[in-house]
């Protein structure tokens, strides 16, 4: 009965035999032609640390992903989503790569891979290497494509002169307390630098949930999987959701109530 009281709301109006709805379930249930008549407005759920972690275990543990194919995804899409915050036009733009050790260091030199391939010239700070071979296995590809590895981190006033925007893959989700040497020293210069800073999934140094209005001011951020607490507190110009992999039991399980991507596009413009 309740279920047939909200197809009777959610149906407002018929215009030339299309249904508009203004009931989110049932927007997202109706075939693609007919979605974009539905003019529902959906509230995408922004994530704590445990939600972020649960989804995580959740598509390597139930759905079989592996790391490396989520690194793949989600790099890819930093990359894309980067072309289309700052293109690069007729030149070819030199960019700063700050990667961390973990997963989302990970995503940073995929897409310093793919940034490569897209004509920009990125460069990688990776200070703290790891000994498993997936990552062993991104060096050398980045490597193998000419990407020059820096072994110190510049100075702000050397990064505002030689790059045109910083990507910041240094810490994501699962980051807590103080950053520890060198990443302290990395992201205290990167507080100091006045070029666009672009941050993976989190700004490095804030706390996944409250954010941190002292730390890295980024001018772009993009969300991968879904945006996490934290991302309510960005105030960049540009907020991507990129990490197109989530399957819909996933998000329906998790009430995500993720857009739509356009076409076969990799990332989102959020309009917040």
């Amino acid at each position: 009965m309740a279920q047939n009281i909200s197809v009777v709301l959610g149906v407002l109006v018929c215009i030339g035999g299309f249904m508009i709805f203004r009931n989110t379930s049932l927007c997202g249930g109706l075939p693609y032609l007919l979605k974009k008549f539905c003019t529902a407005r959906r509230t995408m759920k922004y994530l704590n640390q445990e939600e972020a972690q649960k989804i995580d275990q959740e598509l390597f543990n139930e759905y079989s992903f592996s790391v490396d194919q989520l690194m793949e995804l989600a790099g890819l899409s930093v990359a894309v989503a980067l072309t289309k915050a700052y293109p690069k036009g007729t030149n070819s733009p030199s960019v700063l790569v700050c990667s961390g050790p973990g997963n989302n260091g990970g995503d940073g030199l995929v897409a310093a891979r793919h940034l490569k391939l897209f004509g920009y010239c990125p460069e990688i700070y990776y200070p703290k290497r790891t000994d498993k071979q997936l990552f062993k296995n991104l060096v050398t590809q980045c490597e193998k494509m000419n990407i020059t590895f820096l072994d110190e981190m510049p100075s702000s006033v050397h990064i505002d002169s030689t790059y045109e925007f910083v990507v910041d893959a240094i810490f994501g989700f699962s980051f807590k307390g103080n950053a520890r040497p060198p990443f302290g020293d990395a992201l205290s210069i990167l507080e100091r630098v006045k070029i666009p800073i672009c941050s993976v999934d989190i700004p490095s140094g804030w706390h996944v949930e409250q954010g941190n209005p002292d730390g890295i001011k980024p001018d772009f951020l993009i969300s991968l999987t879904a945006p996490k607490l934290c991302a309510k507190h960005f105030r960049g110009r540009y907020h991507f959701l990129g990490g197109r992999f989530v399957p819909d039991m996933l998000a329906q399980k998790y009430s995500l109530s993720l857009p739509d991507y356009p076409g076969t596009e990799p990332c989102l413009l959020l309009k917040e």
